[in-house]
């Protein structure tokens, strides 16, 4: 069996900061590269707190995957890295709105710094509708 790799972009997300791609779609599979809190139409960071950062993270990684074929239904696995593990509740009282049925694997970890200063980062991996 083989697959081609499809570069999956939008501008319904932030325009990537680096040399990487949104999302890449292998087979049926999706691999997100790590969404951070900045507005697409801007490309700045969201005002507000944590929260209001985890929900903007949620909605560029949820309009990534539309683009590539999916939703936030089908993500296997997500990475969520914080600064603080002290805002870990907060971010959990969001990302449950999100995920309400059957949520996806996940893990959690605190990390020194993100991009641009955020406070928050999460990536995915998802399979096709």
């Amino acid at each position: 069996m083989s697959y081609k790799r499809e570069i999956i972009s939008t501008s319904n997300a932030p325009a990537a900061v680096g040399p990487y791609s949104q999302a890449v779609k292998w087979g049926e599979f999706i691999f997100t590269a790590g969404q951070i809190a900045l507005v697409p139409e801007t490309g700045e960071v969201v005002e507000g707190g944590i929260e209001a950062q985890t929900r903007q993270v949620l909605e560029n990684l949820q309009n990534v995957l539309i683009a590539a074929g999916s939703s936030l239904e089908n993500v296997i696995k997500t990475t969520i890295f914080v600064t603080d593990i002290g805002d870990f509740a907060k971010v959990n009282e969001v990302y449950g709105s999100f995920f309400t049925n059957n949520p996806p694997a996940r893990s959690t970890v605190q990390v020194a710094a993100l991009p641009l200063g955020v406070n928050v980062e999460i990536e995915a991996v998802a399979i096709s509708s």
